[in-house]
């Protein structure tokens, strides 16, 4: 094998943390920096690879290697391997390039054996040190390397401590250490069929191959699956010349960090265990002591060396140190994992201390990060166990009463009760609950269903798809699946950013806007180039988006205002007109409301610009279901009912069965209810652009009003509805005496929409895309059925990468967003282009939009600084390519 795989850390200077791993990265930089870090050697990521591709086994000529560079750390040191007077010991430690804390194995104090502890407990002059360094060794190789049970050693070790009456491990004598060695070497001859290896050489091979293995174990492979790292990129191996922190009361091991990992706050933070070796600080076995406490002297050092680093990567850092006889030695460097608060106001007041540019603070945070800062979120001190697991479909944290009946979710919430609705799924007939509740919870349904739009439009918190319980809403409990039955009263806290459900009340804090964070989204604005706007169909959420920065509403839905209890009643009487003179009375009762509903939000997004999205889903939408109507008709006539109220009854039963259809979602909606019943979008334009008219006159400034029309297929769909859309316009400017400039535009919601775009282009002034119905339509998936049925096995078998409504399909749907745009404006250079679906908020899908040459994205309140800040880097991202291009 030619190409060099094994490097000192003196020679690995230059290499990238790809090939180096995120430890080995560390250890050479920390050594280039004159830090004092032992001695030691990398084994590349390329090694494990290969190890992958070669079926489980190292390449050739790689110990040759590693024999190569282990001679020149003995020349270096002046010990050697198996040598009973000065023997070189070594650890043998994974690293990934991207942090993965705990999930792979770490071996210590290879090349230990029988001889040579005997030599190290003579030449150290300390027994108990030697003796407890092998049967660590024992234990780790024997669960690591040889895959036996941990609960093996520590009953072993249990029985020893109850036999000496002492409390810990570092605790028990020498004879007692020889006699668990004898013990684990037998443990490992019996469940592994083989001895202890005594060559330090064979050891050191054995480690190696485990460290490889590890990539692949269960919780480093969940670990990736929730963090997204690819699975391609694969560990180094660590082996470095070793130092104890269990030589002596004078010795210890700890972790710090740089600065609060909580907070933000710049102060040294951490942990340190005297007389311990690195494992016992993460084992959790003995309570180490504050950073603060340890001795002056020690303290003074680490706060030197916190600065050091922090000088030297720019970033905060999360290191390891040993102590040994008194002499610190650094065994790791990290950039520090960190809570959102604290994520925010590092990157800020680094670039405030000249440590980092604005363009790189907004590079440090995670824009999905910022969810955890919007909304109430569990106290990350508090310590839970969930019962259930379903979507997080709108994040934040609630706890009440869990209430299976909408009318009894109102009564409590207005005596002052917190509730939690939980219903199999919800429907518009809901809303009244879902209003009054802390959060919702449902077994059926997925991302886009019903309960998961409201909620996160409100910005509640809901977990949706819980398909883990079953709802009883006849005995109004819900049972797990561990048999927990928890009926109507119980107190539960439901967590939508997880989409865990626990038991009980769980201590939460409230979110808020810190100085930090508004600074950097200041930041953000001076950077980005798309705008975000904001999927608001209230007056409360049009304040929230302004008050998160949102630059106008990308998308009003009006049939959110039709589900409202006082005008509910009066649409079924819309729907139930047996003539278009009846249907035109029911409209005339809805204008006002409309009118009303339309100056609020106006009056809330005064100068900017509001997209309103005339009526979209179909009519029985707002009727009962069919099965629950049969159902009362069914009782009303065996409880012998008035004839008019059963009447009233079949009529409804009828309409219902009129109006049901096989696939509702390119049923007799959007545009296609509109060429059909063209009195309702008259109706809706009225209410729109005299709303607009009242508000200048009342305010002396309105909103930039934009109507949109849903679900169009065809140019000629447009043609058809410009005309009635300007008809009716012309009609109010007479009537008010007052002209105000609109927008007319058309949601792309359809692939032949996408595929006609030039076309469509030239009736209109500005495109949206719909990117969840894009998605639907073009897969010929349904979200629900699909995140219910299939979407998880094609996940698990990496038929796809990625969930597709939650992270836009670029390959697919994203090529008709980018072909659309671009056919749009070659026929129609003035086109404005957004997207008001989902994905407008999502991280990824943002840089896509911007990359696509989009103007902007619309997104729910909560995720307006998300998208701002995503919008920003995508921005800076955008520079670096072409800066590589050119």
């Amino acid at each position: 094998m030619s190409k060099q795989l094994v490097f000192l850390f003196e020679e690995a200077k230059g290499l990238t943390r790809y090939e180096l791993g995120g430890k080995g990265y560390g250890l050479v930089e920390m050594s280039a920096a004159g830090l004092p870090v032992p001695p030691g050697l990398v084994i590349t990521t390329d090694v494990c690879r290969e190890y992958y591709r070669n079926n489980g086994r190292l390449p050739e000529g790689l110990m040759a290697q590693v024999s190569e560079k282990l001679r020149q750390l003995e020349l270096k040191t002046g010990k050697r391997l198996g040598d009973p007077e000065r023997p070189l010991l070594v650890s043998v430690r994974s690293g990934a390039p991207y942090s993965m804390p705990g999930m792979m194995d770490t071996i210590l104090n290879v090349g230990l054996n029988d001889e040579v502890v005997r030599g190290l407990a003579r030449t150290t002059g300390n027994e108990r040190f030697a003796y407890d360094a092998y049967r660590r060794l024992l234990q780790m190789f024997g669960r690591i390397v040889l895959g036996i049970h941990g609960e093996r050693f520590e009953a072993v070790l249990k029985r020893y401590r109850e036999k000496e009456s002492v409390e810990h491990d570092h605790e028990l004598s020498v004879e007692a250490l020889k006699s668990i060695i004898d013990e684990f070497k037998r443990i490992i001859r019996e469940h592994s069929g083989r001895e202890f290896p005594q060559d330090p050489w064979e050891q050191i091979q054995m480690a190696i191959e485990a460290v490889f293995r590890s990539w692949n174990n269960p919780r480093a492979v969940e670990y990736r699956r929730y963090y997204k790292i690819s699975d391609e990129l694969g560990t180094a191996v660590n082996i470095q010349v070793m130092v104890f922190g269990n030589f002596g009361l004078n010795s210890g091991t700890g972790v710090g960090f740089t600065r609060d990992p909580s907070t933000g706050e710049r102060k040294l933070y951490g942990e340190y265990l005297p007389y311990a070796q690195g494992e016992d600080v993460v084992a959790g076995i003995r309570t180490p002591m504050h950073i603060d406490s340890v001795d002056p002297q020690l303290r003074e050092e680490l706060r030197e060396v916190a600065n050091l680093l922090e000088r030297h990567f720019r970033d905060m850092q999360d290191f390891e140190f040993t102590v040994e006889s008194g002499k610190l030695y650094l065994l790791q460097t990290r950039n520090g994992k960190r809570t959102a608060q604290a994520a925010v106001k590092i990157a800020v007041d680094m670039v405030r201390e000249g440590l980092i540019t604005v363009e790189e603070a907004l590079m440090r945070v995670e824009p999905s990060e910022l969810v955890h800062l919007l909304h109430r979120r569990l106290d990350p001190r508090a310590k839970v166990e969930p019962i259930a697991k379903g979507l997080n479909a709108s994040p934040g944290v609630a706890t009440g009463k869990v209430i299976f009946d909408v009318d009894e979710a109102v009564q409590l919430a207005s005596r002052g009760e917190r509730v939690i609705l939980a219903r199999p799924e919800t429907t518009p007939d809901d809303i009244r609950g879902i209003i009054a509740a802390q959060g919702v919870l449902t077994s059926r349904g997925g991302m886009t269903s019903h309960a998961a739009v409201v909620t996160r439009g409100m910005g509640k918190p809901a977990v949706v798809g819980c398909e883990s319980i079953k709802i009883d809403l006849e005995s109004e409990r819900f049972v797990t699946e561990t048999g927990l039955v928890v009926s109507k009263g119980s107190v539960i806290t439901i967590d939508g950013s997880t989409g865990n459900v626990m038991l009980g009340e769980v201590p939460t804090v409230e979110p808020e806007m810190t100085e930090e964070l508004r600074t950097l989204l200041s930041w953000a604005n001076e950077v980005k180039r798309l705008g975000v706007r904001a999927n608001a169909d209230t007056p409360e959420a049009a304040r929230k988006a302004r008050e998160f920065g949102a630059e106008g509403i990308g998308l009003c839905r009006t049939e959110r205002m039709f589900n409202a209890p006082d005008r509910l009643p009066i649409v079924r009487e819309m729907i139930m007109a047996a003539s278009l003179e009846e249907r035109l009375r029911a409209l005339d009762k809805l204008f006002p409301l409309q009118l009303g509903d339309f100056k609020e939000i106006f009056r809330a997004m005064k100068g900017l610009p509001v997209t309103v999205r005339l009526l979209d889903i179909p009519l029985h939408e707002f009727l009962p279901s069919q099965e629950a109507l049969l159902t009362e008709v069914y009782e009303s006539k065996m409880t012998g009912v008035k004839e008019e109220h059963l009447a009233e009854k079949l009529s409804l039963l009828k309409k219902v069965e009129q109006l049901k259809e096989h696939n509702p979602m390119i049923g007799h909606r959007g545009c296609r209810l509109a060429v059909t019943y063209p009195e309702i979008y008259r109706m809706q334009v009225r209410a729109i652009l005299r709303a607009a008219i009242e508000v200048l006159r009342e305010e002396g400034e309105t909103a930039e009003v934009q109507i949109m029309i849903p679900q169009t297929s065809m140019a000629t769909e447009l043609a058809y509805l410009r005309r009635l859309v300007e008809e009716t316009a012309e009609e109010v400017f007479r009537e008010m005496g007052t002209r105000i400039r609109y927008k007319f535009g058309t949601m792309i919601e359809t692939p032949r929409a996408a595929l006609t775009a030039s076309e469509i282009a030239k009736h209109v002034e500005f495109f949206s895309f719909g990117t969840n119905d894009l998605t639907q339509t073009t897969f010929a998936f349904s979200r629900d059925d699909a995140e219910a049925k299939f979407l998880a096995p094609y996940l698990d078998k990496g038929l796809l990468k990625e969930n597709p409504f939650e992270i836009l399909d670029q390959e697919g749907v994203g090529r008709l967003v980018r072909m659309a745009t671009e056919e749009g404006r070659s026929s129609n250079p003035r086109l404005e282009v957004g997207i008001c679906g989902e994905h407008g908020g999502e991280p990824k899908s943002v840089e896509f939009f911007h990359s696509a040459g989009l103007n902007y994205v619309s997104c729910s309140p909560f995720r307006i600084p998300i998208a701002r800040l995503a919008a920003a880097r995508a921005t800076l991202k955008g520079k670096v390519v072409q800066a590589v291009t050119v």
